[in-house]
C-alpha cells in the first residue's frame, strides 16, 4: 500500500470544469503526482523496467476507457437510446424559466433584507450545481454567499446557529438525495426549536430533487415523505415559475424552517408565458389550475404540468378533469381539495415519489375521511414503483408515472 498526499486533478463532477482552481496550482501538483514519482523511483532503483512500465500504462489506459464506455452507454439493453434534450434559444418574449424564477426570488429577498444570506456547496464561485446562484457571489460578496465543504450536517447546523442570532439563511443542497446527511440538525434542531423555546427558526432549505435526468438511484430521489412526517417543518413543492418565485419569497420570510423542494427536471424545461411578479404567495393555499366536472386530479411539482397536458387530451374524449396543485404539502390546504372532490365525486392523486407511504397516501386518507359519502369511486393513486430510480432511460421511464398511465387511470375512475 502506498499512502500519499495529493490533489484532486478534476472538478467535483463530470460537468465541473474546475475553472475556480488556478491553472498554476494544477501544474504545481501535477509535478508532485505520487504515481509518477513512485514509478520514477522504481525505475531508478531497477525494480521496474521501461518495458514493463510502458505495458502497465497502456493496460491502465485501456481499462479506464472501457469503464467509461460502460458507464456512459449510447444504447441500453432494450435498444432505447439515451436521450439528450436540446434547449431552445431564449428570446425576450419567452418568459422566465423555473430556474430563473427561483434565482430572481432569492436575488430580490437578498437585496431587500441584509439578514438574508446563502450558504451551501458550490453556491459561490461555481454558481450552484445547476447555476441557480450564478452571479450571486459577485453581487453580494463572500460574507453573504458562503461556499462550504461537502458537509451537509455541518453547514445545516451553522445555518441553525445563524438563525438563532437573527439572520435568515438560505441553505442549498446540491441534490436532495444528500439531505439525509443532515437529518439530525433538520429534525432535532430546526424542527424542534420553536416548540422547545418559542423562538423563531427562519431557515429555508433548497434542494433539487426528482428523476427523468438519467442521474441514477443516488441523484434522482423524491424525499418529501421523509420530512412530511416531522412536526415543525413546512414543505413547499412549486409546479410553475410564478409559484416557484412567490412561494420561495414566502418561505424566506417565514419564521419557521421550510424545506423548499425544486424539481430539477423543470429547471430549464418549464417557462412562464411572460414576466413573473415577485409578490409572495401564502403557504398553505392550493390552486385549481384547471377546472373540470368528472374527476379531480390532485398533484404537485412536475405533476401539475404533466396532469394539465393529460387533462387537455382527455377533454377531447369528453372527460372533464379538474387539476389541483396543492403547492405546499405542509401546511396542506385540504379545504380546496375537499370542495373539488365533493363536486366531481372522484379523486386521483399523482406524484413522482414511490407509491408506498408516499404523500399521496396522506391525501387519499384525508379525502376518504372527509368525502366518504360524496365519493362514487375509491381514491386512486398514481406514483413511482417501489424501487430505486434506475440509470437506464428505458428502466427509469418504466418506474415513474407516464402520460399513458395517468390518462388510463383517469379514464377508469371517471367512467366507472
Amino acid at each position: 500500500m502506498v499512502e500519499a498526499v495529493t490533489m484532486r486533478m478534476h472538478g467535483h463532477a463530470e460537468h465541473d470544469p474546475a475553472d475556480y482552481v488556478p491553472r498554476e496550482m494544477f501544474e504545481e501538483w501535477r509535478k508532485k503526482d505520487p504515481v509518477e514519482l513512485f514509478e520514477r523511483r522504481l525505475l531508478d532503483s531497477g525494480v521496474l523496467s521501461d518495458a514493463t512500465a510502458k505495458e502497465t500504462r497502456e493496460r491502465l489506459a485501456s481499462t479506464r476507457s472501457t469503464r467509461v464506455g460502460r458507464r456512459l452507454p449510447t444504447r441500453c439493453r432494450t435498444g432505447a437510446r439515451s436521450r439528450r434534450v436540446s434547449m431552445p434559444t431564449k428570446t425576450d418574449t419567452d418568459g422566465v424559466t423555473y430556474l430563473e424564477a427561483i434565482g430572481q426570488a432569492m436575488m430580490s429577498e437578498m437585496e431587500a433584507d441584509p439578514d438574508v444570506f446563502l450558504i451551501g456547496e458550490d453556491v459561490g464561485q461555481f454558481g450552484g450545481a445547476f447555476k441557480v446562484t450564478k452571479g450571486f457571489l459577485e453581487k453580494f460578496g463572500p460574507r453573504r454567499v458562503v461556499d462550504t465543504p461537502i458537509a451537509e450536517t455541518g453547514f445545516t447546523g451553522l445555518a441553525a446557529g445563524a438563525a438563532l442570532v437573527g439572520l435568515r439563511p438560505i441553505v442549498e443542497y446540491q441534490f436532495a438525495d444528500f439531505i439525509s446527511c443532515a437529518f439530525d440538525p433538520i429534525i432535532n434542531v430546526l424542527a424542534r426549536h420553536h416548540y422547545r423555546t418559542g423562538d423563531a427558526m427562519p431557515v429555508t432549505m433548497r434542494a433539487p430533487f426528482g428523476a427523468r435526468l438519467r442521474a441514477g438511484p443516488t441523484h434522482s430521489q423524491s424525499v418529501e415523505s421523509y420530512f412530511a412526517h416531522v412536526p415543525g417543518l413546512k414543505i413547499v413543492m412549486p409546479g410553475s415559475p410564478q409559484d416557484a418565485a412567490g412561494l420561495l419569497i414566502s418561505s424566506i420570510r417565514d419564521n419557521n424552517p421550510v424545506l423548499y423542494l425544486e424539481n430539477k427536471y423543470l429547471y430549464r424545461r418549464l417557462r412562464s408565458d411572460g414576466p413573473i411578479n415577485l409578490d409572495p404567495i401564502p403557504l398553505g393555499q392550493a390552486k385549481v389550475v384547471r377546472e373540470g366536472r368528472d374527476v379531480t386530479l390532485i398533484t404537485y411539482s412536475a405533476g401539475v404540468s404533466q396532469g394539465v397536458e393529460v387533462a387537455d387530451e382527455l377533454d377531447k374524449e369528453g372527460i372533464s378533469v379538474e387539476v389541483i396543485d396543492i403547492r405546499t404539502l405542509v401546511p396542506l390546504d385540504i379545504d380546496t381539495i375537499v370542495t373539488s372532490v365533493k363536486k366531481t365525486a372522484r379523486a386521483v392523486v399523482l406524484h413522482e415519489a414511490a407509491r408506498r407511504l408516499g404523500f399521496g397516501s396522506e391525501i387519499a386518507a384525508e379525502v376518504q375521511e372527509k368525502c366518504f359519502w360524496h365519493l362514487d369511486q375509491p381514491v386512486a393513486r398514481i406514483a413511482a414503483k417501489n424501487t430505486p430510480v434506475p440509470t437506464s432511460p428505458a428502466l427509469e421511464d418504466a418506474t415513474i408515472p407516464q402520460p399513458a398511465e395517468i390518462a388510463q387511470t383517469l379514464r377508469e375512475v371517471a367512467r366507472a
